[in-house]
């Protein structure tokens, strides 16, 4: 029976098209995914949409049509830039679906309230539309939510609250012990820092006649799950849970790892782990917690013209070309920054000028001195002969270092060509030159197995290539010149 690993993207809020930020977090997730299969693990990769906001109703009454039309329109987007970046997930879960989503919602409801966690009360306070959340005094700026410039409302409702406090002390013996591991540690210490300090009972519900999206409360159709109990539970609800068929959940809950971005990590690592150990549900194994995108060292905002849009990256470069941007050159611990120059720059550098060049170099010679040469490559699931410092960084999470080795290996690759000259070799010793171009396109079977994780489409042509031993009728990842522009 081969080993389980069950992986997840945050759900995206679908009021706008993804930006740069959503492609990283669903690239790293799918190379994650895609390593683990070339161990030989059954994977599970789970994304989707946060659909119950009132966000998509104020975004559907601007555009002027109805709200699932709208859904409908910005998942198609999502499906589409998936797609363009190879993201090979198992199911996509849109919370508006009633059949997949709601009874999953409500199942972790009913289990809260029967823990005696769930408790009915007053609750006066600002509400910030944009986050979906009540906030405080010292959140604002200038009177004003810091990241979407409105001032909050002033509510006063009955809510139905989680009993987060009680889950304070456990929820950071967890952390602390392990049982849930928090990756960078830096994220694991911030988030023992503010449990250190205690939570707060939070609201889980809002009156019906407030929202007019999402899953209503079990027995009191007066009040909808809030965004807590009805968006986290997705990673549950997808596998089945609350329904009869609940085989998934049974087979890959708990999850192995959320990938998250580091703005939601509060939630996934304070609010979360409390709701299962509520529902008496095993805690996740890990949270991989990411950093965010910046262009030129900054934000980007329409305000300052630095917004990079993926598509526009895809249209121009390739969807290959995006995925190993964002695993060599972003960390996936920290913060990391891209301009339209510095793509470009690497693009060139490292696919036009590396891969591309050099499949190019090897099967030149291979097509024309190996014609009569069968080469046997064999193609299994286990990761015999790929380097044991390039399983580590996966192991270990560091996209950016194991992607950095298969550069090396390309690097070195190319500069025993230049030491060895096989082109030369062969006109004077011509078994011996044909020998080493054996090895040479070995190697590159090597990398291409390699890149099989970060490059899915490159990986495969470099194979097909060495079966049918002839070079690329075009370079598989064209130069591009000054001139040209995204």
């Amino acid at each position: 029976m081969s080993k389980t690993f069950y992986i997840t993207t945050p759900i995206f809020y679908p009021n706008a098209n993804l930006h740069l930020g959503h492609a990283y977090n669903t690239t790293l997730v799918d190379i994650l995914a895609r390593y683990h299969r070339l161990k030989g693990e059954e994977v599970y990769l789970l994304t989707g949409a946060d659909e119950n906001t009132e966000k998509v109703v104020r975004a559907a009454s601007l555009a002027g049509v109805e709200t699932k039309e709208y859904l409908d329109g910005i998942v198609a987007n999502f499906k589409s830039l998936f797609q363009k970046l190879s993201i090979s997930y198992d199911q996509f879960i849109r919370t508006s679906d009633e059949k997949v989503h709601f009874p999953g919602a409500q199942e972790m409801w009913r289990r809260l309230v029967e823990a005696g966690d769930i408790e009915k009360r007053s609750y006066e306070g600002l509400y910030c539309v944009g986050h979906e959340a009540f906030i405080t005094e010292k959140d604002l700026v200038n009177g004003k939510c810091p990241d979407h410039g409105e001032t909050p409302q002033g509510l006063k409702e009955e809510n139905y609250f989680f009993k987060l406090s009680k889950y304070t002390k456990t929820v950071s013996e967890k952390i602390r012990s392990g049982e849930l591991q928090i990756i960078p540690e830096t994220r694991r210490n911030e988030i023992l820092a503010l449990l250190e300090r205690g939570l707060e009972d939070v609201s889980f519900s809002r009156p019906s006649e407030k929202v007019s999206v999402g899953v209503k409360v079990p027995g009191d159709s007066s009040q909808t799950i809030y965004v807590w109990c009805d968006a986290l539970v997705n990673y549950l609800s997808a596998l089945g849970f609350g329904r009869a068929d609940d085989a998934l959940f049974k087979k890959f809950w708990p999850a192995d790892v959320h990938v998250i971005g580091k703005d939601i990590l509060r939630f996934h690592a304070a609010i979360w782990p409390a709701m299962l150990l509520s529902a008496k549900l095993p805690l996740p194994k890990q949270l991989f917690v990411h950093g965010f995108i910046t262009s030129g060292g900054k934000k980007m905002s329409k305000t300052l013209g630095n917004v990079i849009d993926p598509n526009e990256l895809i249209a121009e470069y390739g969807g290959e070309a995006v995925r190993f941007f964002l695993a060599r050159h972003i960390s996936p611990f920290e913060d990391g920054d891209i301009t339209l120059e510095s793509f470009k720059e690497a693009y060139n550098a490292d696919l036009a000028n590396g891969i591309g060049n050099l499949t190019s170099r090897i099967m030149k010679m291979a097509q024309d001195h190996l014609h009569d040469t069968n080469i046997r490559m064999e193609e299994t699931n286990d990761t015999n002969k790929i380097p044991s410092d390039f399983l580590k960084a996966f192991d270990d999470y560091d996209v950016q270092g194991a992607t950095t080795i298969v550069s090396k290996a390309m690097s070195t690759l190319d500069t025993r060509i230049q030491e060895t000259a096989p082109f030369k070799l062969i006109k004077i010793d011509k078994e011996k030159g044909r020998a080493l171009i054996v090895e040479l396109v070995r190697e590159l079977y090597t990398i291409a197995r390699m890149l099989n994780p970060i490059l899915p489409e490159t990986s495969e042509k470099i194979k097909t290539l060495i079966k049918e031993n002839r070079m690329p009728e075009i370079s598989l990842f064209p130069r591009k010149v000054d001139n040209d522009s995204c």
